[in-house]
């Protein structure tokens, strides 16, 4: 079993790392990368709460200041070989 962990760092060359996130999920990470692209694009703060414990708000302008990266570690229980390559690419080329 492939366990993968995606995280978003965001750091400011002021305020240092302001958002480092790790997600589990791929559906929540590729919406939160989302919502950090529209912000960017559309001129808003960066404002989130998932309505327990975890809370963000970054103005825009210290926002368009942060340098934003990702990645994607990978855990496999099992060596990862060439077909498991193959499978997941052919995968990826499929239409939705």
């Amino acid at each position: 079993m492939n366990i993968s962990t995606k995280t978003i760092k965001i750091q400011h060359e002021k305020f240092g790392v302001i958002l480092n996130e790790t997600f589990v999920n791929p559906t929540q990470f590729k919406l939160f990368l989302k919502m950090v692209n529209s912000c960017l694009n559309c001129n808003e703060a960066l404002t989130f709460f998932n309505g327990v414990d975890f809370l963000v708000n970054i103005p825009n302008q210290t926002l368009k200041d942060c340098i934003v990266t990702t990645s994607v570690e990978c855990q496999h229980s099992t060596p990862y070989t060439l077909s498991d390559h193959i499978i997941n690419k052919s995968k990826i080329e499929q239409p939705a």
